[in-house]
């Protein structure tokens, strides 16, 4: 059954959310930390605000920082301050996000990370587009990167494959990694589950550079490099078509 709720219009409402802590733990500052000349989180706003399959974007914050900030970069933002007992590093994330439905309605939700700013307005609308095509037997879609090499577990146990039988790479059965960079789901999906991952999800697999997640210093000094490269191709090519 579509969880696209009774009477929605043929072309669902997509609310974006975006949940940003003032403090992080590994890299201080994360969330608006400069990168590329920017704060980190200005990257994934700017891709949510110039995908036209989303119809508003929702920063819930404790940071005085992004308070202050966002207003100013981002008028169109809708920005909600995250209550003091849901501000802990602990709080699980679901928690945050049936917070954050009872602010704004959508028939499908998208939430993404400030520490995801290589993530493309393309993907953004291709995952979507998957959601919107598979609803009727899926109830919520999650982004995976795939990977095709050798696992084992802490005891040195092989995961995929047989160690007696040393099979290219590229010949292993893919796994995939949940990589934090979308979940599309419903309200009702999300509220029954206590989880944004429903029990019948899509698999939207993201190329493993474009999903990049900042999670450490060096993830962060990663994203900067590959930022620098992006820029540089765009100067390339716009140099090359004057």
């Amino acid at each position: 059954m579509s969880p696209i709720p009774d009477g929605a219009a043929a072309k669902p409402r997509i609310v974006a959310l975006v949940p940003m802590r003032h403090a992080s733990e590994r890299v201080p500052g994360k969330n608006f930390r400069l990168l590329a000349g920017r704060p980190l989180y200005h990257h994934i706003i700017a891709s949510l605000l110039a995908s036209d399959r989303v119809d508003a974007v929702l920063i819930d914050t404790d940071s005085p920082f992004i308070l202050a900030d966002c207003p100013a970069a981002f008028p169109d933002v809708r920005l909600v301050e995250r209550p003091e007992h849901l501000r802990a590093g602990t709080v699980p994330m679901n928690d945050v996000l049936l917070h954050d439905i009872e602010q704004i309605d959508a028939d499908f939700y998208l939430q993404t990370h400030s520490t995801n700013p290589l993530l493309k307005t393309c993907t953004i609308n291709r995952a979507i587009e998957a959601m919107m095509a598979g609803a009727s037997e899926h109830d919520s879609l999650f982004s995976v990167t795939r990977w095709q090499t050798r696992l084992y577990d802490a005891e040195g146990r092989a995961l995929n494959h047989d160690p007696s039988k040393l099979l290219r790479t590229q010949d292993l059965p893919p796994v995939f990694e949940e990589n934090s960079n979308l979940y599309i789901f419903t309200a009702e999906g999300l509220r029954r589950n206590h989880h944004r991952i429903g029990r019948s999800p899509i698999m939207f697999a993201i190329d493993r550079f474009e999903a990049l997640d900042i999670d450490d210093e060096e993830t962060f000094r990663l994203a900067e490099a590959l930022a620098a490269v992006s820029a540089s191709r765009a100067t390339a090519a716009e140099t090359s078509a004057t």
